[in-house]
């Protein structure tokens, strides 16, 4: 890796995940691009009268003297660090970024989200998740090392999560962690015997020329099994691919990924099909 995004938005939260790509980029001498985006709207830069570039230019202002303050933090100190401020709150422009600056890595806080909170606005942690082509690592609590020995991939084991695995494997050996594989079997038409489990399984490994083991874990949803699987082995990290579905196809059929970013507590990290 060379690069890491950060978007922040002076919340707690997101002085987690800077702490942590800190801890990332002094281990590997990373550069750190540290993103805001303004709230600003069409209806609060123009009127009637017409376009209002002052009032943009005072928001700007604001904004980079605010994060410069944000930054001035000793665990950032010879770091090579990067501002960046967009004008809008569009998520898809992470994605733009990361691409314009070859970046590898998005990490960002998130306080997760339930319930009917969840179901009409989600976290932007999510949002980020669905629009981003490289992998984006969410955070919930203050890390003060970011150290991970046990690192969790749960997939399907099917052929189209081959790329996401390799990139989970590449991150794993650059941190030094311990890779543990795991598939979640579930109750009804995705249940699958021990046995075809294994076969399954095998199969995956050999095309992925990946001398390791998996372990088959039941429970009732995969989300369940993931979250259960990876606290009884005290992982420090989970990783899980994701599709990054968007529109209706996302709010009918949902994402296991983005379920697992919002409710779990260990940090997870997604890795876009």
């Amino acid at each position: 890796m060379k690069t890491i995004i950060v978007p922040v938005d002076f919340s707690e939260q997101s002085g987690y995940a800077l702490k942590v790509a800190a801890s990332l980029a002094k281990k590997q001498k990373l550069e750190i691009l540290v993103l805001h985006m303004l709230e600003l709207n069409e209806a609060m830069l123009t009127s009637t009268e017409g376009f209002h570039p002052e009032q943009t230019v005072f928001l700007l202002k604001m904004a980079e003297k605010k994060l410069n303050t944000f930054l001035d933090k000793d665990y950032l100190k010879g770091l090579k660090i990067t501002p960046v401020i967009k004008h809008f709150k569009v998520f898809g422009e992470v994605n733009e970024i990361a691409e314009k600056h070859n970046a590898d890595l998005i990490v960002m806080g998130s306080h997760g989200s339930d319930g009917l909170r969840e179901i009409f606005v989600g976290s932007n942690a999510e949002k980020v998740v669905r629009h981003s082509d490289i992998p984006v690592l969410v955070v919930k609590d203050e890390l003060k090392d970011f150290k991970i020995d046990n690192f969790v991939f749960a997939c399907n084991f099917k052929s189209e999560s081959l790329a996401a695995f390799q990139k989970a494997r590449k991150f794993a050996t650059s941190l030094g962690a311990k890779l543990h594989l795991v598939y979640i079997n579930t109750p009804g038409d995705d249940f699958l015997s021990h046995n075809d489990s294994l076969e399954k399984i095998n199969t995956y490994l050999q095309k992925a020329g990946a001398g390791l083991e998996a372990t088959i874990y039941n429970d009732y949803s995969v989300e369940k099994g993931v979250l259960n699987y990876s606290e009884s082995i005290h992982a420090d990290l989970i990783g899980i691919p994701t599709h990054g579905r968007k529109g209706l196809s996302h709010f009918f059929m949902g994402s296991i990924g983005e379920d697992i970013t919002n409710h779990s507590k260990i940090p997870v990290m997604t890795f876009k099909i």
